[in-house]
């Protein structure tokens, strides 16, 4: 379910979560937030693309486009922006409430660039 506000659709983590994991899942989750931060600790399975980029006008990689699209950074003020922005290109999107934090503080799986155990930063 979305949560309509003035700033977009958004998600919960748990939403997010069971949306883009899974065999099938039926969205990208696209994580915006700077290198290092993604080496730290990312949700397995996302893709990464700095909303940096996206607003330099950077493109989706192949496995993000023409797919609905759950944007994350850490907090969620990131997020918010390139869903935004990515909206207004013709994606799909919603961003998550309170981002990687919450991601990792409902439980949820987070993997450094090696694919260990990752933290967020």
């Amino acid at each position: 379910m979305f949560l309509f506000r003035r700033n977009g659709p958004r998600v919960t983590v748990d939403e997010a979560h069971s949306r883009t994991s899974g065999d099938r899942p039926d969205a990208v989750l696209l994580d915006v937030r700077e290198k290092p931060e993604w080496n730290s600790g990312h949700a397995p399975g996302a893709v990464h693309v700095p909303l940096t980029k996206l607003v330099a006008g950077a493109t989706l990689p192949a496995e993000a486009q023409g797919r609905p699209l759950v944007v994350i950074c850490r907090s969620g003020h990131r997020s918010q922006q390139a869903a935004k922005l990515l909206t207004e290109r013709g994606a799909h999107t919603v961003d998550v409430e309170g981002g990687m934090n919450a991601w990792a503080a409902a439980g949820h799986p987070v993997v450094d660039e090696r694919g260990n155990s990752g933290q967020i930063a």
